[in-house]
């Protein structure tokens, strides 16, 4: 990748997928499928020196995570994890010498089934598996070690699966303090470290319980916390610990860090929905994408998608459509399917569950289908090279 380009990341159900956009991001161009094909369930990327990594897998190959230091050209996995494909293998020599196998053994066996995050921060690769596990790896993922403090967390017999099943999905680190870290686990809720990975503190209380939803839903917020099943949360730009959330239940405001979230869901159609998106500059500015209920499709309020944006920290909000479908839509757009550009304009990409992948560079006001017919998007990440 060459410096000031701009490349999409995509995961799906059937291996990985880069959508290059330029310098200008226009003219864009989708290659793939990469990974041999694995299920990807995200994917990251290094700015500095351009190198990717996916990570994903599932019961047939394990858990691994896939690396590429030539712009997706050629990838080498590191599995974590073993298989179905490993006990057949390990009793068909045939099968084995197909695929190439060898009985070396993994280094967490069957531990977990996937990789479910990844982030790169301050040199650092970690990585969110399912069942709900943190990983680190020193060594751009030759090799790993399990975040100990958050797996021997107290309330660590108490989470709950989501209807992904318990998984560790959000990965958020603190801009320029490598001990900070808050992750998000379905459904378990919110966690932070501030020693690098050695303690953690639950982070779900509530600040405004009054102003929120009705009870009666499982995931709803009860006993003064937020519902616990967590979709997607973002760290603000700036000096403060301004975080936001999308959680089942609701849109949240965290001006602490977590310490204590306020609900600001009003003027959205729907309390539900996966992702959630901060500007790169306006801790104020961000954006979700609204979806009409986790028991009626999962789709589009009114099957007519739209963005929806809040210039003032969610106070209030307004519906983007320009450019998007407006009838019979009924896509879903997952947790970890949007993200975000850092240019002037800023622009935000989202990829849906029937294979689109739309763009915005203009923050919203309109929109541009940039790739369609992929495969199910689990994940979309940006990379811009320096």
């Amino acid at each position: 990748m060459l410096s000031g380009h701009l490349t999409v990341l995509i995961g799906t159900t059937k291996g990985a997928f880069l959508i290059s956009g330029g310098r200008d991001r226009s003219g864009w161009a989708v290659s793939g499928p990469m990974c041999d094909g694995w299920p990807i369930n995200h994917m990251a990327g290094d700015p500095a020196t351009g190198t990717l990594w996916a990570g994903g897998g599932g019961d047939w190959h394990g858990a691994g995570v896939w690396r590429s230091d030539d712009d997706g050209l050629s990838w080498q996995v590191v599995r974590l994890t073993k298989g179905t494909m490993d006990d057949w293998a390990a009793n068909d020599p045939d099968f084995a010498q197909m695929i190439g196998w060898t009985a070396a053994p993994l280094p967490f066996g069957d531990m977990f089934s996937q990789i479910w995050s990844l982030c790169f921060a301050h040199g650092l690769l970690y990585a969110g598996t399912k069942p709900a596990g943190l990983l680190v790896s020193r060594n751009g993922g030759a090799s790993w070690q399990r975040v100990q403090g958050l797996t021997a967390h107290p309330s660590a017999d108490s989470w709950q699966p989501g209807a992904a099943g318990l998984v560790l999905h959000t990965i958020v680190p603190h801009p320029s303090d490598p001990q900070r870290l808050w992750v998000g686990i379905s459904a378990a809720g919110v966690f932070a470290t501030e020693d690098g990975g050695q303690t953690w503190e639950r982070r779900n209380r509530l600040s405004n319980e009054e102003a929120c939803p009705e009870p009666g839903h499982p995931a709803a917020p009860r006993d003064g916390e937020t519902g616990h099943c967590v979709h997607n949360m973002m760290r603000a730009p700036g000096d403060r610990d301004l975080l936001y959330q999308q959680n089942h239940v609701g849109v949240w405001r965290s001006p602490n860090g977590g310490r204590s979230w306020d609900h600001i869901s009003g003027g959205l159609p729907s309390t539900f929905g996966f992702p959630i998106r901060v500007h790169p500059r306006d801790p104020n500015t961000l954006w979700t994408l609204p979806l009409n209920s986790d028991m009626a499709g999962r789709f589009p309020p009114d099957a007519a998608a739209a963005v929806w944006r809040s210039r003032d920290g969610g106070a209030s909000w307004q519906d983007l459509r320009t450019g998007l479908p407006q009838q019979s839509c009924f896509f879903t757009v997952l947790r970890q399917a949007m993200a975000g550009d850092s240019r002037e304009p800023a622009g935000l990409y989202f990829g849906t569950n029937s294979g689109s992948v739309f763009a915005s560079l203009d923050e919203g006001d309109s929109w541009q289908e940039i790739a369609r017919h992929l495969p199910t998007i689990l994940s979309v990440e940006v990379l811009e090279q320096r």
